[in-house]
């Protein structure tokens, strides 16, 4: 049985805390990482349909021996398929390529202001969602405007919205509007890329005060946020050390430390620009 925690969505789905995510894995080596994560106790699984990996992702789903209900799987539409149609078939593909009959989560990947094709979008993830393929509809990359404009002209609040989010880049804003709306915040990239977060003298300290990676230091604080974090690694090693996050708990002299470390500051694109393949 998993050890990780579920936090429940708005409309009454448990959705794993933390879970593995599939990003830059090519399709070829999605099945042996995504195998490897079920065996270490991962039970939430993120791709999405640009990742050209929902085959390699579904393959080791199929195989795993897992009963299917144990397990929470998330893909994405992608910005060429918006519009209503156009997103129904392509959910259609999704399932396809994964081999399911329906998935736990289902998000838009980029709100695309630009192109004012989220809200027909949206009501097409509606339809899924009361057709039963989706136990859960939401966004990713969504920002406050694109959130109330979607809550005001659909009738389904979005039970996700995953966003860029690690110590550098907290979303404060962001954040305590979902908590408004029972949004559930989940975070991508979670540990900063590996683009310097992980050597920072205050996280190193912290995992040496606790006898633990930095890494885990900051999936913990990721938890005791109230976030779901999807870390990604091909290396077994590492992706069972990022599960192994529930055995210690950061005090709050940990949490002013961490929280101090905000700069606003963006590793990916900025949602209110950011219209590639569209």
């Amino acid at each position: 049985m998993s050890q990780v925690p579920s936090l429940t969505l708005n409309n009454g789905v448990d959705m794993p805390q933390l879970g593995f995510g599939v990003w830059q894995v090519p399709d070829s080596d999605a099945e042996k990482a995504v195998a490897t994560a079920i065996e270490s106790g991962y039970r939430s699984i993120d791709t999405a349909a640009i990742y050209g990996n929902e085959a390699g992702t579904g393959k080791a789903v199929a195989a795993s021996g897992v009963p299917r209900d144990e397990l929470f799987i998330t893909t994405k539409l992608w910005n060429s398929e918006q519009g209503y149609d156009k997103t129904l078939r392509a959910f259609d593909e999704s399932l396809d390529k994964l081999g399911l009959d329906h998935v736990d989560l289902y998000l838009i990947h980029w709100p695309l202001p630009a192109k004012d094709t989220y809200v027909d979008t949206y009501k097409a993830l509606e339809k899924i969602y009361a057709d039963g393929r989706a136990r859960a509809i939401g966004v990713s990359n969504f920002l406050p405007a694109h959130l109330e404009r979607l809550i005001a002209e659909t009738s389904v609040v979005p039970a996700v919205n995953q966003i860029e989010l690690h110590p550098q880049l907290q979303q404060a804003e962001l954040r305590a509007l979902h908590a408004q709306h029972g949004i559930v915040t989940e975070a991508w990239s979670p540990l900063g890329q590996g683009k310097g977060l992980l050597e920072i003298p205050t996280v190193v300290a912290i995992a040496r005060k606790h006898d633990r990676t930095p890494a885990q230091v900051v999936l913990r604080w990721h938890i005791q946020t109230g976030n779901v974090a999807i870390p990604k690694s091909v290396t077994p090693s590492r992706i069972v050390e990022n599960l192994d996050v529930f055995g210690f708990e950061l005090d709050p002299d940990d949490l002013a430390a961490l929280g101090v470390l905000d700069e606003g500051k963006r590793l990916g694109a900025d949602p209110a620009e950011f219209h590639y393949g569209a």
